[in-house]
């Protein structure tokens, strides 16, 4: 690995490709400085031969009658996405596609400069064909390959998104723009496909013939370039997250004639992440992130700079580390820009080779003590990377694989083990006049910030909070959350991020009294802490829950940013859909999948719906389970849910177990941290006791609250009843007590008695006990539940069908892997080997723990 400063470049055509990851996008609203006024904008909705208007109001021509543009091949037929999924933010340009069988070439007129390219992708069936045969290429002109065996397919269900944005930065010597699009060679089915293409004219501010000049932004009003920037916490590494400010109202962004307005919008500099107040623990850690990026590539990154509390040199000095290397010793903002408020930028190159583990980039920041500053603190107030392409002009790396994204490797210390590198400088380009053209690429735009609401007008009342939720300058904002007068930062949750909301339907108020006949009262299905829950109507006849929050709800803007946040990311079988959310007029209103026989609890007690049968109820606490055990090692982050109970589990239509409301999960602890430490949340009588007494959370806290789901189902009575006996009134204590006695038979619902397999109700009883164990180190792990439930069906359909004997015992589970497991029924032996993909496989078939073991 080398790292530079300074960058000479006398590259002469530049490719540069904008690959945004499972980053939070951040749509700026309002003016951001002198804009770029582009010379060309064009917007192909591919496959349609009329024109239409997206989400943000952008008009999209369709490719059928194009006068800027030509397709030159015959082998191509329009098509129609055969379904549409509900967290595509816009029919336009999703839904239809250009299908190419062969070899096909777009040639679009454009006036020569830097222009962007940006290809979106369905994954989708389009006339019968499946999206997995959906592998190509596509080549930009000067044999530049963006994309070598592309699958959007794969690379959306690896990234939980439904749909694929690629982005690149294209220099345009002639009077056109080619892109080819190639079914791959290596596939008999292969064919390729492209829902949208815009082609947009930007400032050369990559590469000029002098230095590496700064970076841009995105969409919305970014400055004129429709870029987008990303918020930085899902890549901060571990527990020292710092802290984040932004500017104070008098405090006035100043550009140096060196660097244009629209390098970065002044939304960029005039917020920022540091260390935080304590120098003691300062000095001890790093503030670090962590990006998973391609191994084999150059890439440049670009720290973005501006000190907006300080007034003077040696105040903060700081050393900045890029992969254990020192990039920049004592470095001082305010040395650099000479003044508050100046926004400065330093770039550095790095070289990542193709060793096994080095498929991350690390950036990382620590006071500096030789200088003995002022304080001892860092700052950043955006960071950018960009790869360059190797000598044979590819850009293009491997698709992501489809599986859990596991945290990056453990790193050594920078502050105590980095040391200056003596690598030698990796020039990029060459020489002036005799380099090899170089192509930038994977621009990933991040703004280390949490973007702060436009302050109001003079005219105006209201607080100065802010609640950014979709992009386009016609977002509404909320302004009901509360900034700190001390530290500047929100004292609500992180705000929405831009990535999450584009990932689900923005519903206008008026949409939303439309659907619910102006939340007319006879139309709600269920009252709870966040407020009403409405059946509605959208879209000409589709049910859909409409949950409104109640104004008087302290913790109703936290849990609104939170599930959007949450559910936005996450796509599975046994996970409420999320379709999409309104925040117009102060209003919080979440949009969800209707569930046909609404909550677990109604079926179970107090109402007039007939009792559940022994297996049904078994199923759907599977379903639950297997939800929840996706939220602890499937997603890229543990998640703890911190409210499970018998509410938050909906069954739709066909009785699918669905986990619902993640208004209270959290994030869980990194690979260095066992728990979370933060206040108690949830539900009595489904409280983790142990969470209660430390206000340390884990995931185990999660298996607690299910085994009272567990005994629930079994009993068929609430967590708590106070009008019961003392020592009945917890379901949680009295169940464990009767289980120790062997007296449980007496607790089970009535309706069950002489229903339940002996086997199945031992399995079942003991995998509940064992869930509520006083300490979470003694309780199976989410995924072992799983598989105990899955058995205990097992035994439950054996007994009723009369072909798994009762005394069948599984061998012992394995951790990890692929696995030829042996089950011994009686003096015979049963073999199968598993596969890795559980999800939607009947539970009478295989155990899903079996299937997908592996956890992080």
């Amino acid at each position: 690995m080398t790292i530079t400063s300074g960058l000479a470049a006398a590259a002469t055509t530049t490719t540069i490709y904008s690959l945004y990851l499972l980053l939070f996008m951040s749509f700026f609203s309002g003016s951001s400085g002198k804009n770029y006024a582009p010379s060309d904008a064009i917007l192909v909705n591919c496959g349609s031969s009329s024109d239409g208007v997206d989400a943000d109001g952008r008009s999209w021509k369709g490719d059928v009658h194009g006068s800027r543009y030509t397709l030159d091949s015959e082998n191509t037929v329009p098509a129609r996405a055969e379904t549409q999924d509900p967290s595509l933010p816009s029919t336009i340009p999703y839904m239809s596609a250009r299908i190419f069988s062969s070899r096909s070439t777009y040639e679009f007129s454009v006036t020569p400069g830097r222009h962007w390219v940006r290809l979106h992708f369905y994954p989708s069936s389009y006339s019968g064909l499946s999206p997995d045969d959906a592998l190509f290429s596509v080549e930009a002109s000067g044999g530049f390959m963006l994309l070598r065996n592309f699958s959007a397919s794969i690379t959306a269900t690896a990234l939980t998104q439904a749909y694929i944005i690629r982005e690149f930065s294209v220099n345009v010597t002639g009077k056109s723009l080619s892109l080819t699009f190639e079914p791959s060679v290596k596939h008999r089915s292969a064919y390729a496909f492209v829902n949208g293409i815009e082609i947009v004219s930007m400032p050369d501010i990559y590469v000029s013939s002098s230095e590496l000049p700064s970076l841009y932004i995105a969409a919305g009003n970014d400055t004129g370039m429709s870029r987008t920037w990303y918020d930085d916490t899902p890549y901060i590494y571990g527990a020292g997250v710092g802290v984040t400010y932004s500017a104070d109202p008098d405090v006035k962004i100043r550009y140096l004639d060196s660097i244009p307005e629209y390098t970065a919008p002044v939304d960029v500099y005039s917020t920022a992440r540091s260390m935080g107040p304590d120098s003691r623990v300062n000095v001890n850690t790093n503030l670090t992130w962590v990006f998973q990026v391609d191994s084999n590539f150059t890439y440049i990154v670009r720290l973005h700079f501006c000190e907006l509390q300080l007034t003077k040199i040696n105040q903060r000095v700081f050393d900045i580390f890029l992969n254990n290397k020192t990039a920049e010793g004592a470095a001082d903002v305010l040395a650099w820009a000479e003044s508050r408020a100046v926004p400065v930028h330093k770039d550095y190159a790095v070289y990542l080779s193709d060793e096994p583990g080095v498929d991350y980039l690390w950036v990382a920041l620590h006071p500096n003590q030789a200088a003995h500053p002022e304080y001892y603190d860092a700052i950043l107030n955006g960071l950018e990377i960009l790869k360059l392409n190797d000598s044979t002009g590819n850009l293009a790396g491997p698709n992501p694989t489809p599986a859990p994204i596991e945290s990056p490797p453990s790193m050594a210390s920078t502050a105590a083990q980095t040391q200056s590198s003596t690598s030698r400088i990796h020039v990029i380009g060459g020489a002036a006049g005799g380099a090899a053209a170089l192509s930038v690429v994977f621009a990933i735009c991040i703004a280390v910030y949490y973007r702060k609401k436009r302050e109001p007008s003079s005219d105006s009342a209201g607080g100065s909070g802010w609640l950014p939720l979709y992009g386009g300058g016609n977002s509404q904002m909320m302004n009901n959350s509360k900034v700190s007068t001390v530290s500047g930062r929100s004292t609500a949750s992180s705000h929405v991020s831009s990535l999450a909301a584009n990932l689900c339907r923005h519903f206008s108020f008026q949409e939303i009294k439309q659907a619910t006949k102006n939340f007319e009262e006879s139309l709600v299905l269920g009252v709870g802490g966040f407020g009403k829950v409405y059946e509605g109507e959208i879209d000409n006849g589709v049910k859909v829950a409409i949950k409104r929050a109640n104004p008087s709800s302290e913790q109703g803007l936290h849990e609104f940013q939170t599930e959007i946040e949450m559910l936005s990311k996450l796509r599975h079988r046994h996970l409420v859909s999320l379709i999409g959310y309104c925040e117009e007029n102060n209003e919080m209103v979440l949009v969800y999948d209707y569930m046909a026989y609404g909550t677990l609890r109604e079926h179970l007690y107090k109402s007039k719906m007939p009792p559940l049968s022994w297996k049904q109820r078994l199923e759907i606490c599977i379903g639950a389970a297997r939800g929840l055990h996706y939220l602890h090692t499937g997603a890229k982050y543990t998640i703890i849910h911190r409210d499970v109970k018998t509410t938050n589990i909906l069954l739709d239509e066909k009785w699918i177990a669905k986990v619902s409301d993640f208004g209270l999960s959290k994030t869980g602890p990194g690979l260095d941290h066992t728990h979370v430490s933060t206040v108690v949340k949830g539900s009595f009588g489904y409280l983790d006791p142990e969470y209660f007494r430390r206000q340390q959370l884990t995931d185990k806290s999660d298996v607690y609250s299910f085994g009272v789901v567990l005994f629930e189902v079994l009993c068929a009575r609430p967590a708590l009843n106070p009008s019961l006996p003392k020592e009945q009134v917890s379901l949680a204590d009295w169940a464990l007590h009767c289980q120790k006695k062997g007296v449980l038979e007496d607790l089970i619902d009535p309706f069950l008695k002489g229903k339940i397999n002996p086997e199945c109700l031992k399995k079942f009883s003991e995998t509940a006990e064992k869930c509520l164990s006083d300490s979470g180190v003694d309780r199976p792990a989410m995924g072992d539940v799983l598989w105990n439930l899955e058995f205990a069906l097992q035994l439950q359909e054996g007994s009723e069908e009369g072909k798994i004997p009762a005394d069948v015992a599984p061998a012992r589970l394995p951790e990890s892997g692929n696995h030829h497991v042996t089950f011994v029924v009686g003096s015979e032996r049963e073999e199968s080997v598993t596969s890795q993909d559980s999800d939607g496989l009947n539970t009478s078939a295989v155990f899903s723990q079996l299937i997908n073991p592996s956890g992080r």
